[in-house]
């Protein structure tokens, strides 16, 4: 894009005085006790597929996730356990049939952003089969007589299961033969949003029935600073009770998480042989926010709170759809909004300090969405038609998240001391971005 049209559109919206608020999240607690419970055992951050007691036992198992990114059938495997096609009497076809397994829909259906599924493939002999519903997987595994089991079962019907915090994710078994499972639905990213934990209890049979549910965080404002990076993890609970530290707490947060999403981003875009000029931009980014985490991270302090640290999973490269994917929705619409953001920030926030950081900020953050907006000039040509569809909807799907996020009242304080827009002015912003970027 060129970068005056995208600096006339945001004098355009200013004038009218016209943005969007950033992301604040909520502190919260456990009220489940989790004594007895172990930590679910995962491949990455998905449940492992070992301990599975099939009968008749397959030579292998693959746990995949299918995206409507993914250029290849095999871009989405996540977990596997055994050796594929290890007593096929063809193995070349009982592979390339492996290969093909990539159903239309699967479970654990989620489309925060981007929509996923996931399925279940297995390999015995020269048979190879796909599990892709729920109640596909419990005819599967039959009885449910592991913690795994369980846990997967949880899992196919849609619960989050986090690998590292047993809060979110752990599973113990009963005396009586079931299993209890800890997991999680939502998540913390605008106003509204909330991650709630469950507690489980999984029968023999794989029937879940729900023992409680608690709201361990709850997120404000609209998520829209910076880029996130793939893998960031959902923040420790807030050690601030005022709510500009909350903010500013939780906006160098994403401040910091942002440096490595640059990074990263530079290191995907040379895999892919983009042009010099686009990875250094990328890595002139990440050091942009590296003075921005700082700077956000002074106010926070300023205000009484202390940003919590950054955790982003190590992940491997992405195939060039899904890179652009992803930057059409973090960078053509989350990080151009946020962008317009710090504009109106610092033009409209009372408070003198938080006015001089939004200066330099904004510039900064213009330039970084006028360098999502040449990631997606340069991408799209070089996908199929298929990915470029996926991609556009996936940016429809980001669009529509921020309208209903900012629609949600602010605290009086962000407006008036931190210069964000009433929900009302923010819809108005929104509209005149769709119309001219979006549409």
């Amino acid at each position: 894009m060129q970068a005056h049209r995208l600096r006339h559109l945001f004098s355009r919206a200013l004038r009218a005085s016209l943005a969007t608020p950033l992301v604040l999240a909520g502190c919260g607690t456990n009220a489940v006790s989790l004594e007895g419970y172990e930590p679910i055992a995962c491949d990455g951050h998905v449940p492992s597929v070992s301990d599975l007691s099939i009968s008749p036992e397959p030579d292998y198992l693959q746990l995949g996730r299918a995206q409507p990114y993914s250029s290849q059938p095999g871009d989405g495997y996540t977990s596997t356990f055994g050796e594929a096609c290890a007593t096929a009497s063809d193995v070349p076809a009982c592979q390339e049939a492996l290969g093909a397994t990539l159903p239309g829909e699967g479970f654990h259906h989620n489309c925060f952003q981007l929509c996923e599924d996931y399925f279940l493939a297995t390999t015995r002999g020269d048979e190879v089969k796909t599990y892709s519903t729920l109640e596909a997987l419990k005819g599967l595994l039959g009885t449910i007589d592991t913690a795994q089991e369980a846990t997967l079962v949880a899992f196919a019907a849609g619960y989050q299961v986090n690998c590292e915090q047993l809060d979110r994710g752990a599973v113990k078994q009963n005396p009586w033969g079931t299993f209890n499972v800890i997991a999680t639905r939502g998540f913390v990213c605008g106003e509204g949003s909330q991650l709630v934990q469950h507690e489980l209890e999984v029968s023999a049979s794989g029937e879940l029935r729900e023992l409680g549910q608690h709201v361990l965080e709850k997120g404000s404002g609209s998520c829209a600073i910076g880029r996130r990076p793939v893998g960031l993890q959902v923040a420790g609970a807030c050690d601030g009770t005022e709510v500009l530290g909350r903010y500013f707490a939780e906006a160098a947060h994403l401040e910091a998480a942002s440096i490595q999403a640059f990074l990263r981003l530079r290191e995907e875009l040379a895999l892919h042989r983009a042009g010099p000029d686009l990875q250094a931009a990328a890595l002139a980014s990440a050091v942009d926010e590296v003075l921005h985490a700082d700077v956000t991270g002074r106010l926070a302090r300023r205000f009484g709170a202390t940003p919590p640290p950054p955790s982003v999973a190590p992940l491997p490269p992405r195939p060039l759809a899904e890179v652009a994917l992803d930057n059409a929705v973090e960078g053509c619409v989350r990080e151009t909004y946020g962008a317009l953001v710090a504009h109106h920030q610092a033009l409209h926030a009372r408070d003198a300090g938080v006015r001089e950081a939004m200066v330099r900020i904004a510039r900064d953050e213009t330039r970084h969405a006028e360098l999502s907006w040449d990631i997606d000039r340069w991408a799209c040509p070089r996908l199929s038609v298929q990915e470029r569809d996926a991609l556009r909807e996936a940016q429809r799907n980001a669009v529509a998240l921020l309208r209903a996020e900012v629609a949600v009242p602010l605290d009086a304080r962000l407006i008036t001391e931190a210069g964000l827009p009433t929900p009302e002015v923010a819809l108005v912003l929104l509209d005149t971005l769709e119309q001219e970027l979006w549409a």
